[in-house]
């Protein structure tokens, strides 16, 4: 067995090293939080994060490892032509190798891996491709950054692989259907995708912000979080419209058994003014929208309403930027993991959503 593995990683070396040796500069593309690293390497950070090659020829081989300081497993999408072709596991431990197979005559094919999994799951590393590489190129498009946190994360969206009552919360993530991708690939945005399970602007689902950080103390981070080892994020996305979904923990209970104090508004809603304040600094001629959460209902989603209001007001008299805009998803009783939207409740939140960004990418 370890002559085997040995075999096996001198065997992904000779093949990353001549996967490297034709590479040019145009041969990949990246997207989302990711770090590029040497030699083509890249490490997918966010939910959603991508890295996107053409090649010549019906089937190649891509190199995954799953990486954090905890050894656990991670999961991507892969989009083959345009067309989803399912989730992929990729185990803990060394580099593994994953067959891709065409059965399209088609004489340049087109690969999109996209990472599940959020970035507090650790990273993904994109380590090579035996691809016969050709040049590939995007179009410009719009832009649109979603801030949020599981929900916006896809977490606890999709049990197709494992059971909601089976393996670990990361097993049952989808990012690449939650809802911020999925309506930006219908109304032809590029997107970004900076978000945490748990987390929220004053307190996170279960934490006083004790022990936990919350969302204004991470988002600068390129990995959303306080280690200061992790390279700071560069904003070199400049999205037209930052879309904000934070408040779902903020007005959450908690497990009932750790210390939970009543939702303060005055915090949450000064914390998010100088979250938006911290944003503009980074994107000035962003269009911000702020949202409610389709589970935060009853009495708690007046307040909560009443909040962002207080929030859009804040910036009211400012004429540098642009008006902040409130968007409100319709109640919902999410059928997903956990309580949390499924795939299905994340097309509905898309679809909600859309024409509201749509209208709002196309004004001038």
């Amino acid at each position: 067995m370890f002559i085997k593995k040995i075999t096996i990683l001198i065997l992904f070396l000779m093949i990353s090293a001549f996967s490297v040796s034709q590479n040019k500069s145009n041969t990949f593309l990246y997207a989302g939080r990711v770090d590029k690293l040497e030699n083509n390497k890249v490490m997918l950070i966010g939910t959603a994060s991508s890295v996107s090659f053409n090649f010549t020829g019906n089937q190649c081989d891509i190199f995954l490892q799953s990486v954090d300081s905890y050894a656990h497993h991670n999961y991507v999408s892969l989009v083959l032509d345009g067309k989803y072709i399912g989730k992929i596991r990729i185990e803990k431990g060394e580099v593994q190798s994953f067959p891709i197979k065409s059965t399209v005559a088609k004489k340049v094919h087109n690969l999109q891996i996209y990472k599940d999994t959020e970035a507090h799951t650790g990273g993904v590393l994109f380590a090579g491709t035996t691809a016969k590489l050709t040049s590939i190129s995007s179009k410009k498009k719009k832009k649109i950054e979603f801030i949020g946190d599981s929900i916006t994360c896809g977490a606890a969206s999709d049990p197709s692989e494992v059971p909601c009552d089976k393996g670990e919360y990361y097993d049952h993530h989808n990012g690449y259907y939650a809802y911020g991708p999925t309506l930006s690939r219908a109304i032809g945005a590029d997107y970004l995708t900076s978000s945490v399970s748990g987390i929220g602007m004053y307190r996170n689902w279960n934490d006083e912000n004790k022990d936990e950080a919350i969302m204004p103390q991470v988002y600068e981070n390129l990995y959303l979080t306080k280690d200061a080892s992790k390279p700071k994020y560069d904003f070199a996305f400049q999205p037209n419209i930052i879309s904000i979904a934070l408040g779902t923990n903020d007005f959450s209970g908690g497990d009932g058994k750790k210390e939970r104090l009543p939702f303060n508004p005055e915090k949450y809603v000064s914390n998010y003014i100088n979250f938006i304040k911290m944003l503009y600094t980074h994107n000035p001629k962003a269009q911000i929208v702020i949202t409610n959460s389709p589970m935060v209902n009853g009495e708690r989603a007046i307040v909560f309403e009443d909040c962002l209001n207080k929030v859009k007001a804040a910036f009211s008299s400012d004429k540098s930027h642009k008006e902040i805009q409130i968007f409100k998803f319709k109640p919902m009783t999410p059928k997903g993991c956990l309580e949390h939207p499924d795939v299905e409740d994340q097309k509905v939140m898309a679809d909600q959503y859309a024409p509201f960004l749509k209208k709002l990418l196309n004004e001038k």
